[in-house]
């Protein structure tokens, strides 16, 4: 299964041109038989889940079972990026492991639950967020970006929202699968955070995804962050 993030970073005076695009898009994109899945995004400021969006930055998530399919994003939308001179970064990845849904959707196979992969990684963390817990969640998030950034390994990130504030998720990029699992496993506030959203169930719902990195084309503020990883 492969999955192919389209990163569309608009003028900035036209930010409102991808705010339109999130309920335009959804007509070529339903009528797009080949896609198993697919999501319209916006995106948080900092890279991972941030209540302040990032009103020039939004995205097209697409699921599908043929790699080629990840070229091919369709006229309409191509022809709107360019009309409205939006900076457009992809990156296109291979499901490797994961358990949980998005939408009752699992990226994965049955066969894809566990894997020998030591390469370059990516990572997607998503979840539906109670609307009893949204005011823990926000309180307790930030602290564990900023841990992020600053982990060895670490490479780049994006979060994404489909729902601001409630629907929320961050791809990150890691080195390997140990420089994430280091972050994942040892670093102590992202530990308490993870036993905080055990104890205190804030997720109706929950996804975490690794993949392997497959190509990156396109630029994103000027450059390609993945530049040299895939």
């Amino acid at each position: 299964m492969y999955c192919t993030l389209t990163i569309a970073r608009y003028p900035k005076y036209l930010g409102i041109i991808g705010f339109f695009s999130m309920a335009i898009f959804r007509i070529p994109l339903i009528f797009n038989k080949k896609i198993s899945f697919w999501k319209l995004l916006g995106c948080g400021k900092n890279g991972t889940f941030d209540i302040v969006p990032d009103w020039q930055q939004w995205c097209i998530l697409r699921v599908h079972s043929d790699f080629k399919q990840s070229q091919f994003l369709g006229n309409f939308i191509s022809k709107w990026y360019k009309f409205f001179k939006a900076e457009v970064f992809t990156i296109v990845l291979k499901t490797i492991e994961g358990h949980g849904t998005w939408d009752k959707f699992a990226f994965f196979t049955a066969q894809e639950k566990k894997t020998e992969y030591t390469g370059p990684i990516a990572v997607l963390t998503r979840a539906s967020i109670k609307i009893s817990k949204l005011k823990s969640f926000w309180k307790n998030v930030k602290p564990v970006a900023k841990q992020m950034n600053a982990s060895e390994g670490f490479i780049f990130s994006v979060g994404l929202g489909e729902i601001p504030f409630i629907k929320q998720a961050t791809l990150s990029f890691w080195q390997s699968k140990n420089h994430m699992q280091q972050f994942a496993y040892n670093m102590h506030v992202h530990k308490a955070v993870v036993k905080l959203t055990h104890k205190e169930k804030w997720y109706s719902e929950e996804m975490f995804v690794r993949f392997e990195p497959i190509s990156a084309n396109g630029l994103l503020n000027g450059e390609n962050p993945l530049n040299g990883i895939c």
